[in-house]
């Protein structure tokens, strides 16, 4: 793989799962889970001559699955800590490095493959200024109304983001934010959106900034105490996150799957809209 201006989707797929066992050979729909996912990442490869993936595992089932259906795959070590720390394992071991690295993670069959493309897009028209980049849904009134109630019961589920004129991130936060102290106000300014940007966590790094991540200060924003997210270690550190709007086209979708029940949800989601692969 050439350094320069190559892109490279990197799939985390762990075997051991507590709530789900063996989790990325289940089968959803009669295919098994990372064989749906590394479909996604060949999907974006046919269209981005300078676009390839793999499959970074740590254990020998799914490395022989993988190779079975001629998906890209590469062992990791089984200390890999989550699926940022597997995929920089992973980039390690290839001979040549990406520029730029796409966390698809393993238990996620239901991501859009043109929200990655917007990603890849807005990495090849960049001034070389950001190091990471991530999607965001801006929320329709109706859609902030949801989240408003969600965080009545579960107020530490869902993750909204600010922006600078730029798009790059301010904040995130487990609050709801910007706050709206004029509902009405605001409506009438803009009657088909609210300025709430609800972010998505699916990440795409610069090998640069992926390497340095696990060398930069701890924030104390990531702590589970406090915000518990990640991706203020880049901020805290003085690192751009580019932040690209995405829609789901009016699909349904989930977060992940980490039980059964999740299997049956994604089931019927595909089942409802179609598969995204056709």
């Amino acid at each position: 793989m050439e350094r320069n201006n190559r892109a490279l989707i990197c799939i985390p797929a762990r075997y051991a799962s507590t709530r789900l066992p063996a989790k990325p050979l289940q089968k959803i729909a009669g295919r098994e889970m990372v064989w749906r996912v590394a479909e996604i990442a060949a999907y974006l490869c046919r269209r981005n001559e300078d676009c390839e993936y793999l499959v970074a595992t740590d254990h020998a089932e799914i490395e022989s699955f993988c190779q079975t259906h001629d998906i890209n795959v590469v062992m990791t070590s089984e200390s890999c800590r989550n699926g940022t720390e597997r995929c920089l394992d992973a980039v390690n071991r290839l001979s040549c490095k990406p520029q730029l690295i796409i966390n698809l993670q393993g238990d996620n069959p239901l991501c859009p493959p043109w929200i990655l493309q917007n990603i890849i897009d807005e990495w090849k028209n960049d001034d070389g200024s950001t190091a990471v980049y991530t999607p965001c849904v801006r929320l329709s009134w109706e859609e902030y109304a949801v989240m408003v109630e969600a965080k009545k019961t579960s107020p530490f589920s869902g993750t909204a983001v600010i922006v600078d004129k730029n798009m790059h991130a301010l904040a995130f936060s487990k609050n709801i934010i910007p706050s709206i102290r004029k509902i009405d106000e605001a409506k009438r300014e803009n009657p088909d959106k609210s300025p709430v940007r609800r972010h998505i966590g699916l990440y795409a790094y610069t090998y640069e900034a992926l390497q340095q991540y696990f060398e930069m200060d701890e924030s104390p924003y990531e702590k589970n105490c406090i915000e518990g997210l990640e991706q203020y270690r880049f901020l805290y550190n003085g690192f751009k996150i580019k932040v690209v709007e995405a829609d789901y086209r009016g699909r349904e979708t989930t977060s992940g799957v980490d039980a059964p029940e999740d299997i049956k949800r994604v089931e019927e989601i595909i089942a409802k809209y179609g598969e995204l692969i056709n």
